[in-house]
């Protein structure tokens, strides 16, 4: 057997675990009505990035935590928060900020009893290996396991949300940067 098998068997046994009514909870959040901010720290702050990109691609108003452009926060907004270990500090504290100033979370987490799961209106469990050692084990390093099935499971919430809405492929590539 090969690496890359290994890999994706590992990939594939995780994603036959994500409990796809969790995705559809999380979309009734999820409108074009509200703006939706992500975080993510380290590698699932780029699985939070790519899905921001995404989200944007398919007509919704988003932002990246900590970039320069990014404006404050009010009730009303959507917060996605992504953590495989559901511990990460900074994570959690500003979600915990985000609650308190009346934003609807969702979290995905691999750890269901997690921190920053208790703090989500709608989580979304993505059991892949974590660096505290959660989740399905890996042969790969650290979280690489979490973050390759996070990002799997926010292109398919994408994909449910430009179905439920309607949103084309070319729509989405009139939305992609065009200065390339």
């Amino acid at each position: 057997m090969s690496v890359v098998n290994d890999v994706m068997k590992e990939i594939n046994t995780v994603m036959e675990l994500v409990d796809e009514s969790q995705l559809d909870d999380a979309m009734n959040l999820i409108t074009k009505d509200k703006r939706i901010f992500v975080i993510g720290a380290g590698r699932s702050g780029f699985q939070a990035k790519g899905f921001a990109m995404r989200l944007m691609h398919i007509g919704y108003q988003d932002y990246v935590m900590g970039e320069t452009i990014t404006p404050s926060i009010a009730k009303g907004d959507v917060w996605v928060a992504i953590s495989g270990s559901g511990t990460t500090k900074s994570i959690v504290a500003d979600t915990e900020a985000a609650k308190k100033l009346g934003l609807q979370v969702i979290a995905l987490t691999s750890e269901i009893n997690s921190p920053l799961a208790k703090l989500a209106d709608k989580v979304i469990i993505v059991p892949g290996a974590t660096k505290t050692g959660s989740g399905v084990k890996s042969i790969q390093l650290l979280s690489t396991l979490f973050d390759q099935t996070v990002h799997i499971t926010l292109d398919t919430l994408c994909l449910k949300l430009a179905r439920r809405d309607d949103t084309s492929n070319q729509d989405a590539l009139n939305e992609h940067v065009n200065v390339e």
